[in-house]
């Protein structure tokens, strides 16, 4: 009798076992497919965003000693070499290119004759942003012509010469790029440096600053940046032993007021959204 109740104990725990493991083993997975029957990722519809592309960009220097960085005793490129170091920490710049066609002396109708030459067109035409200083040596010419008697009516004629002169200097960039970010400089006194007065200088360089800022105003795709107020005295040695070009300390402010007007100017915008800071 106990040899019959342990084979029937022994029977049904390998039948609950059996159904246990039936059980255990009965799962809702879905029936698995063939791998090859998988379609793979259609990429050619995807673009990435713009701002976590880093590009290289080109800046153009245009013009004069100031942009050529005359006096810069670091040698870091003036204005335009720190310009470009701070331009690479931006949003979706990668590297900077800097293509400096500035030369000491230049004055606008040298400038004017250097774009029709075409000698700078492939610079112009790669440029994402423009940069340009002109028209000190134009004034300069004027001084060195008679220091000792100068006269405001002289300069006041030589500025309606200079006005036409820079407006064609435009026209003649956009015939080779006409929307890239073009960004003109403005002049200083550097006689400042003698005297705390005000004198007719000043209003001298006022009127041709304004000359520069309507030409700007006109286009839609330029901007002015006042430098004069950098430059009003030596107290912060912002002068070079020269005493008429900036030294790295003035160069170095000139960076900072062109970097502050590339955002008031909205230089994202200018250039599309491919920059930003």
């Amino acid at each position: 009798m106990k040899k019959q109740l342990i084979l029937v104990m022994l029977v049904s725990s390998f039948i609950l076992t059996g159904c246990q493991f039936d059980l255990f083993n009965q799962t809702d997975q879905a029936p698995q497919k063939d791998f090859t029957t998988r379609q793979s990722l259609k990429m050619e519809n995807f673009k990435l965003n713009k701002m976590f592309i880093s590009e290289e960009k080109i800046i153009v220097g245009l013009g004069d000693s100031l942009t050529q960085g005359v006096g810069d005793e670091r040698k870091l490129g003036g204005y335009l070499g720190r310009l470009a170091t701070e331009m690479e920490t931006f949003q979706g710049v990668g590297q900077i290119d800097l293509w400096n066609e500035a030369k000491r002396g230049r004055r606008s109708d040298q400038l004017l004759k250097q774009i029709k030459s075409g000698e700078i067109d492939d610079a112009i035409k790669n440029a994402d942003i423009i940069i340009v200083t002109i028209g000190g040596n134009d004034i300069m010419r004027i001084v060195k012509q008679d220091l000792f008697k100068l006269r405001v009516d002289a300069f006041q004629n030589e500025l309606l010469v200079f006005a036409k002169r820079y407006g064609k200097i435009m026209k003649e960039i956009r015939k080779i790029n006409p929307d890239t970010p073009v960004i003109l400089l403005g002049l200083y006194n550097p006689f400042s440096i003698f005297t705390d007065q005000a004198n007719e200088f000043d209003q001298i360089l006022a009127n041709w600053n304004n000359t520069i800022n309507k030409v700007a105003y006109s286009d839609i795709n330029a901007c002015f940046v006042p430098v004069h107020d950098l430059f009003n005295s030596n107290s912060t040695m912002v002068y070079h032993t020269d005493f008429f070009h900036p030294n790295s300390k003035g160069y170095e402010q000139m960076a900072d007021r062109v970097l502050e007007s590339l955002k008031s100017c909205g230089i994202n915008q200018l250039t599309k959204g491919e920059m930003d800071f």
